[in-house]
């Protein structure tokens, strides 16, 4: 048996794939030519666009930014030199007693005002006054020994020697009542000026020997300031100088101060001098031992800008503020940065120089919404007063 040919399939199958290749090649040509096509009608879009850009048409500007501005003025500028210090009393004692003795009486009580010479302590005094009394008692016999003694003298009964000898003899006696009295005397505590009594650190009966603390007494009418300031200051330290005064207890109040005492000479340690300042306390607010802020008042500085801190940008370049520039700045104008240098601060302000000039109009709020070069619009312009 013969076997079958195939030699004919492969014209067949070559003559059915040739519709097909061409089919294929024709979506291949047009999506090419419509590609070309958008590519073009783009082209032409951006190229009218420019020419017609370039033809005057400008895109619409944007609208002024409101802010709120202040016009410069020079200004005289109050300078201090500042210094931490430290509050103590003008007269302030612990009182103890000189001699030793058992407490027998306590007239006080703790922190009381007292009176000066008030009797606060009495210690246990009855062997000095019984011997007291017997010196009294030989001193009256001194004295009528005495005058007998003259009037024998006088009519020369008696030798002039036993009427020195008399003499003597009452000077002694009375010496020794004296001394009895200083004894007694040193069992009483009294306050050797006005103030205020601190703590009370004894009781009723118990024994004191000499230099233990009883109580403290501290006259609050008037305290010294005690700072320091370094040597290069020495040419602005004088005893009339002015000090303002601060506390943390009282943050809305300035004390005045008056300089005192300079000291001499200059801490060889720390190379700083020590300045003590009067401050007047009448109402006890301050009290010795608080420490406080002390600015020494200088000759203030003149024809100053001051700014407030806000008007103030700080980048990584420095110090910037925004500057209204235009015909008629107070109204608006373009905003423009200036680099500042910020000398110090006052309070909520700061005093700057260079880049600006009096009469410059800068901007205080709203600044962090104006991009260099835009225009702005003056909503309000504060004075230099309100700031």
């Amino acid at each position: 048996m013969n076997a079958p040919t195939f030699t004919a399939a492969p014209e067949q199958s070559a003559a059915h794939n040739k519709p097909e290749l061409h089919s294929s090649r024709s979506r291949k040509l047009g999506a090419l030519a419509l590609a070309v096509v958008f590519a073009s009608a783009i082209f032409a879009a951006l190229f009218g666009w420019k020419s017609w850009r370039e033809a005057g048409a400008a895109p619409a500007p944007w609208p002024a930014v409101a802010v709120s501005a202040l016009q410069l003025t020079p200004t005289d500028v109050p300078v201090a030199l500042r210094a931490v210090g430290s509050l103590r009393a003008v007269r302030e004692v612990a009182l103890a007693p000189e001699t030793a003795g058992r407490v027998v009486s306590v007239d006080f009580e703790a922190g009381q005002q007292v009176a000066a010479n008030s009797l606060l302590v009495q210690l246990f005094d009855a062997p000095e006054r019984a011997d007291r009394a017997a010196a009294l008692a030989q001193a009256d016999l001194a004295k009528a020994q005495l005058q007998r003694s003259r009037s024998l003298a006088a009519t020369g009964a008696e030798a002039k020697e036993v009427l020195d000898q008399r003499i003597a003899q009452r000077d002694q006696a009375l010496a020794t009542v004296q001394q009895m009295d200083a004894r007694i005397e040193q069992k009483q505590i009294r306050a050797p000026f006005a103030g205020q009594l601190g703590i009370r650190q004894i009781d009723l009966g118990q024994y004191l020997n000499p230099g233990d603390t009883i109580v403290t007494l501290t006259d609050t009418s008037q305290l010294f300031v005690d700072f320091s300031l370094p040597q290069q200051k020495l040419r602005w330290l004088q005893t009339t100088g002015s000090v303002d005064i601060t506390s943390d207890a009282w943050p809305k109040r300035i004390f005045s101060a008056r300089v005192a005492t300079i000291e001499p000479r200059v801490d060889p340690a720390t190379r700083n001098i020590r300045v003590r300042a009067l401050l007047d306390n009448g109402d006890s607010a301050l009290r010795p031992g608080m420490f406080v802020n002390a600015a020494l008042q200088l000759p203030p500085e003149t024809d100053q800008l001051v700014l407030p801190a806000t008007a103030i940008q700080t980048t990584a370049l420095g110090d910037n503020v925004l500057v209204i520039r235009g015909d008629e700045p107070t109204h608006g104008g373009q905003a423009d940065y200036v680099r500042v240098t910020v000398e110090r601060r006052l309070g909520n302000q700061v005093v700057v120089s260079g880049g600006l000039n009096a009469g410059d109009v800068i901007i205080t709020e709203g600044q962090l919404k104006v991009p260099p070069g835009a225009q702005v619009q003056v909503a309000k312009l504060h004075s230099a007063e309100e700031h």
